[in-house]
């Protein structure tokens, strides 16, 4: 709430039966029936109906009124009040004190006329209603909450910041959630201000059937800074200390560095699932990051300590222990020549695990020269020198045995690519059509990767690894070998922002390859081929589709979809996945089949419902789904809805919660 009153400079008064209009410096109007000025004691007073209005559009109606010099004191019967286009006040009597506003048998809303039909959508009735202009605070006394007319709820004493508050210190509106295995949650969240770019919220959430559970979320801005942590403890009916803290920091060190500080753990592997807090993550990464770049150079130092949170670790899916530290950085030379460019590459790795350790130091130097020739094609060529020691200690190697001493290994590789873009401009389609071609030569060598701990996870082909110089993931395995990818794309565009792209690609292994993942897609020879298809109408429709088809047959082997259908709320989303799956080259093992998708539709202006679920056809079982019922209000705001956990592992079974919200609004601020 603002202050209505301000110095007077100029007033008029009238003694006749009309309505005037009395003017001040600043933008307040008084009108009255009738207004007197004593000039001796500067007070005015009015008799028969008063407004009192200012330029912001908050607005006072009241009857035989009585106002001091500044309006520090006033009085007056039939008291209505608008702070707002719909925030509202209305008392038989108000007095005003310095900056105390006393109403008394009054009601307050914030959804005055909100609705066409009758009635409020929520009031508060009090015996007394105190706002105090000095912490802009609302108190109310012996209080009634009604909704559409009809009580609900009866407290002695409530009080909530005025409209003007944007941030203050109190209780929230609490939640209610339900499981199938730790009964009904009550969630009781308590706001703490500190200042208006530092506050936190700590939460207290009993448990009908475990012991309660303790929740902090804190935030912090600097100037060049951002803190955030979240975090939740609990004590638990079987004796155990169980807690997780989620904690990132990101400071800005001047217009050329950043650092992060990160740190993600839980008491163990299961507890964020049960308390809700699992987002998906297969394990906790903590550790911290200095970032240095400028305009032709990139820096970046990090460490990394992790923990896992599934049951079976595999090599391949999982970092194998803990990085400290990994430095690495690239520089790019300006044009040496035409558009001839260099670049230069450092990297530093170290593990360490159990038992275990391994350091890698890897330079590399490349120089890359593209050319646009005649007809439009685009040639580039490119060479590289790459050199790599390890040191190794107690390490399994990829023939299982351990070691410890130096290994080191030169790779030079270089490539040559070819691509000629045409274009087809027409009036209502462009269409292009681009082959393209890569060769890339590569020392042979005996052994491509060293150890099983490293930080290459695999190979896996798809259109997005053709045209790179290493089509694997990491640095530690080795393409070993000269190889070709090839593959034509046809895209088209129209002036509406449609779009339509489609490409297919294999690769070509020259140099016969070491023993390869079956369901990688690589073969001696000629690989799997792999393809994409989109359409996007920028509207309602997008479509994206990646697949790998087997290269003996031209089997489906891998095939990833995803379908957005509709607008912001009204919507469809599915996602598909299905991959072959072999132990060997002869021996098929369950494929992996999942099929995910989400709805969501709009009731009617304000009602909406949304559900989304991750369904394993190959198991036939959902691994989760959830869904809720949402009703958004100018006034008050509530959904209802529940999440189902279908995973099963260790002490943890999957649960079912049902949750319940319910807040009112003022001037669009939530409470």
């Amino acid at each position: 709430m603002r202050k209505f009153f301000y110095v007077l400079s100029l007033i008029l008064i009238s003694h006749g039966t009309h309505a005037i209009s009395v003017d001040l410096n600043e933008p307040t109007v008084i009108k009255a029936d009738k207004i007197e000025y004593d000039l001796k004691s500067e007070t005015i007073k009015t008799i028969g109906k008063t407004e009192i209005s200012n330029k912001s559009g908050q607005k006072m109606t009241l009857k035989d009124s009585y106002i001091t010099k500044n309006g520090t004191d006033l009085s007056g019967n039939d008291i209505q009040i608008w702070l707002g286009p719909h925030v509202y006040i209305e008392s038989e009597n108000v007095s005003k004190n310095n900056n105390i506003t006393i109403a008394q048998h009054a009601s307050f809303t914030a959804c005055k006329n909100c609705d066409s039909f009758g009635g409020e959508a929520w009031e508060i009735s009090a015996n007394e209603i105190e706002h105090n202009l000095d912490n802009h605070m609302l108190y109310f006394y012996n209080m009634l909450f009604w909704v559409y007319d009809l009580p609900v709820m009866w407290l002695p004493y409530f009080d909530m910041p005025d409209p003007t508050v944007k941030h203050k210190t109190g209780f929230l509106m609490p939640t209610l959630e339900s499981t199938n295995k730790m009964g009904t949650q009550i969630n009781i969240p308590f706001y703490l201000y500190i200042s208006d770019t530092h506050d936190a919220t700590v939460t207290f959430s009993y448990l009908t059937a475990e012991n309660p559970l303790f929740q902090l979320e804190h935030r912090l801005n600097g100037t060049h800074s951002e803190f955030r942590t979240r975090g939740s403890y609990t004590y638990n009916r079987d004796g155990e200390n169980r807690w997780h803290i989620f904690h990132n920091d990101i400071i800005e060190l001047g217009e050329n560095a950043r650092a992060n500080i990160f740190l993600n753990r839980a008491s163990d592997k299961t507890y964020l699932q049960k308390y809700g807090f699992y987002n998906e993550q297969p394990y906790l990464d903590s550790g911290v990051r200095l970032e240095l770049f400028g305009q032709s150079g990139y820096v970046v130092a990090d460490a990394h300590i992790f923990q896992e949170l599934r049951s079976n670790k595999q090599h391949y899916s999982a970092p194998a222990g803990d990085i400290l530290p990994n430095i690495r950085g690239i520089y790019q030379t300006q044009p040496l020549f035409a558009a001839t460019y260099a670049t230069f590459m450092g990297d530093i790795l170290g593990i360490s695990g159990d038992g275990f350790a391994s350091q890698r130091l890897i330079g590399e130097a490349r120089v890359t020269s593209p050319w646009t020739l005649w007809g439009g094609n685009r040639l580039t060529a490119s060479v590289a020198t790459r050199y790599d020691i390890y040191n190794f200690y107690n390490t399994v190697m990829i023939d299982g045995d351990k070691f410890s001493g130096m290994k080191n290994r030169f790779l030079p590789n270089g490539y040559l690519e070819w691509g000629l873009p045409l274009f087809r401009p027409r009036e209502d389609w462009t269409q292009v059509i681009e082959p393209r071609a890569r060769v890339t030569f590569m020392r042979h060598i005996q052994d491509s990767i060293f150890a099983e701990s490293n930080d290459s996870v695999g190979a896996l082909l798809s259109d997005a690894t053709l045209f790179s110089s290493n089509r694997f993931s990491g640095l530690d395995l080795w393409e070993n070998g000269t190889f070709a990818d090839y593959g034509l794309r046809w895209a088209a565009f129209d002036s509406d922002g449609q779009t339509i792209e489609t490409f297919f690609g294999q690769s070509y292994d020259f140099t016969k390859r070491e023993a390869t993942d079956p369901n990688s897609g690589f073969h001696d020879g000629q690989s799997d081929y792999v393809g994409r298809i989109g359409y996007n109408n920028t509207k309602w429709l997008n479509l994206y589709s990646r697949f790998r088809l087997a290269q003996e047959n031209l089997g489906l082997r891998h095939m990833e979809t995803n379908a957005v259908i509709g607008t912001n709320r009204n919507f469809l989303n599915v996602g598909h996945i299905w991959s072959k799956q072999f132990y060997d080259v002869v021996t098929q093992a369950e494929s992996i089949h999942e099929i995910m998708g989400g709805v969501g539709f709009a009731i009617t202006d304000r009602w909406a419902v949304r559900w989304n679920a991750i369904y394993n056809l190959t198991e036939e079982h959902f691994q989760q789904h959830s869904g809720a019922l949402y009703y958004e209000h100018p006034c008050y705001y509530l959904s209802f809805g529940y999440r189902r956990d279908g995973t099963k592992r260790e002490d943890y079974v999957g649960t079912t919660t049902f949750q319940f919200r319910f807040g009112i609004s003022v001037d669009g601020q939530h409470y």
